[in-house]
């Protein structure tokens, strides 16, 4: 399993073994207030970050994050 979360600390504190730091708390997976073009690149790369964290082994919990939320 994989979480999408603005607060990836916190749902790494509470259990979840995945978690990818997504971008604002009521927008975790894009930006509203990015042009779309740029809207569409950011969520791209969050569910990219997702995908490719599910086919991670992981033994201990991990914060996985995009470019885009830096």
């Amino acid at each position: 399993m994989v979480l999408i979360s603005a607060m990836p600390q916190l749902a790494q504190q509470v259990g979840a073994s995945r978690v990818v730091a997504g971008r604002k708390i009521p927008h975790p997976c894009g930006d509203p207030t990015l042009p779309p073009e740029l809207d569409f690149k950011v969520r791209g790369e969050i569910v990219g970050m997702a995908l490719k964290a599910l086919e991670e082994n992981v033994t201990d919990p991990k914060i996985f994050v995009p470019i885009s939320t830096n």
